[in-house]
This record gives C-alpha cells, sequence and structure tokens, in this order.
C-alpha cells in the first residue's frame, strides 16, 4: 500500500487486494477495503507520527495496536511500514504491507520496506512537469 494522510483521513494511493477476501464474517459476508480509511484505522498514521519505519510480526502481541479498527474488521494480523520522507523533512505517507496471518517480518523485511519508500520519494521528487496543486 502506499498512504497518503490527511487531517480527515488516509487516502491510499496505490492498493492491492486480492480478489478472493481473506476474512469471512460469522453471517458470510466480508468486509471491503476502499481506498479511504478514517484516521484512527490502521498503522499508518503510527509511522507517520513517529517517522520511523514499525514491525509488527504479530498485531495480537502489542495491547496498544490489537484494539485497532483493521484488526477487527480485515483481520489484519500483521502489519510492516515505512515512511515516505521527502528531502524537506515533510513525511508524505507511508509504505507499507499487511497480512492475515502473524509473518516474521525481521530485520530483511525492515531493510526491505525502508528500501523501496526510500526509492518511492525519489521517484516522487524527479517528477517533473506536474501540474500544481
Amino acid at each position: 500500500m502506499v498512504n497518503l494522510p490527511d487531517v480527515q483521513g488516509q487516502f491510499f494511493a496505490g492498493l492491492y487486494v486480492p480478489a478472493v477476501a481473506p476474512v469471512v464474517r460469522s453471517d458470510g459476508t466480508s468486509p471491503r477495503l476502499g481506498r479511504a480509511l478514517p484516521r484512527d484505522h490502521g498503522f499508518c498514521p503510527h509511522v507517520v507520527a513517529r517517522r520511523k519505519a514499525l514491525a509488527l510480526e504479530d498485531v495480537g502481541d502489542y495491547p496498544r495496536f490489537a484494539g485497532n479498527p483493521v484488526v477487527d474488521e480485515f483481520g489484519i494480523r500483521s502489519y510492516l511500514g515505512a515512511p515516505l520522507i521527502d528531502g524537506t523533512g515533510l513525511v508524505l505517507g507511508t509504505v507499507s504491507v499487511a497480512d492475515v496471518a502473524p509473518r516474521p517480518w525481521g530485520k530483511p523485511g525492515l531493510t526491505t520496506i525502508k528500501e523501496h519508500a526510500a526509492r518511492l520519494v525519489v521517484e516522487l521528487e524527479s517528477r517533473d512537469g506536474l501540474p500544481p496543486y
């Protein structure tokens, strides 16, 4: 995911969602993850605030994060994210991955997500001729 937060919420500019929903509710329906979430959902806002990568191999091991709405709504059990920090020091958002099963990200996972974040920032900053905001 590439997540761009603002004051009202979060927008997923880049998002891959499996065709088959990994979570099925007791009534047989599956939650649908869209391109927007409230700011209190997920773990990316924590990465933005910390300005550091965050690896949660099993969200259930962290009481602070275990009650997050995405745990109950989407069944997220593991998360790995890194901030997108531009050349001026502004945190633009995050690049991250999540899974519905615990996942041992380890040092290789942290290194990889940080490398992806750094490459994405370079790509974003190298864009010329983009329309002004």
